[in-house]
């Protein structure tokens, strides 16, 4: 027979299910952040490759129109202006690391002057996850999660194994996304949670809220960065943006070619 104290549910039911919440609802943040982190690195990475050139022959640009108004004039205060237009695109030891590709100690690459003068021109490369991709990184990220890890063992286990998650799907990986989700689902099963003490519950809790207020901050700065406002002015098409971008800056630079022109002559 079933007594009555029996019916009642333990003190600590209602808080194990507002962690429960709390740590699903931590993951899925988790992963927005880090879907918006891939995004802004690769947008930026193909910013970089597609406008870098022509901000690069702007800055070229200026530097001549800054020296050839100094030789016009004689004035020292545009010699100043213009040995400082110089300095800002002298060549430098191990530029190209720095400027993804386009430019290295001698200048352009051939590539880069053959965009800037309308001729072919290999695409940059693009690396954005595919939905079929997406999806297989939300499921592994929400399965293998390392804060469903109550032992030290197996929280190692899950982030080396989110780890590679990461770096597959950062690179667009689907295949290798698709094996781990096969080596995901043939390893060990998860265990089971054991009930804790509400104390211990209270303190999970308390962890769980610190780590929302961290990715807050790094999806904010990565919201604010120049990248992640760009990108989020044309989330569904970053490609037009680019091309509204090249399209302004090819302009410029044709202005500036007739300013320089019209100096020389």
């Amino acid at each position: 027979m079933t007594t009555p104290e029996a019916e009642q549910p333990r003190p600590e039911a209602r808080l194990e299910q507002a962690v429960r919440a709390a740590e699903q609802a931590l993951i899925e943040f988790e992963i927005a952040v880090e879907t918006f982190r891939v995004e802004v690195e690769n947008f930026s990475r193909l910013h970089h490759q597609k406008l870098g050139p022509m901000y690069a022959r702007l800055d070229e640009l200026e530097a001549q129109i800054a020296e050839a108004r100094a030789a016009r004039t004689g004035d020292p205060e545009d010699a100043r202006k213009a040995a400082e237009a110089r300095a800002r695109v002298l060549p430098m030891p191990g530029v190209e690391e720095l400027f993804h590709g386009w430019m290295d100690d001698k200048g352009l690459f051939p590539e880069a002057v053959a965009m800037l003068t309308d001729q072919p021109v290999q695409p940059p490369e693009r690396v954005r996850p595919s939905e079929e991709a997406r999806k297989l990184y939300r499921e592994l990220a929400r399965k293998a999660h390392p804060d469903l890890a109550q032992e030290d063992e197996e929280r190692a286990r899950r982030e080396e194994f989110i780890t590679r998650v990461n770096a597959a799907y950062a690179r667009g990986d689907e295949a290798l996304l698709r094996e781990l989700a096969e080596e995901w689902a043939a390893g060990p099963a998860p265990a089971e949670r054991p009930p804790s003490p509400s104390e211990e519950l209270y303190a999970r809790l308390e962890w769980l809220s610190q780590r929302k207020e961290l990715l807050t901050l790094v999806a904010r700065e990565l919201e604010d960065s120049a990248i992640g406002s760009m990108l989020r002015m044309a989330p569904d098409d970053p490609d037009r943006l680019l091309d509204e971008i090249a399209d302004k800056l090819l302009a410029d630079v044709t202005a500036r070619e007739a300013e320089l022109a019209e100096l020389a002559g």
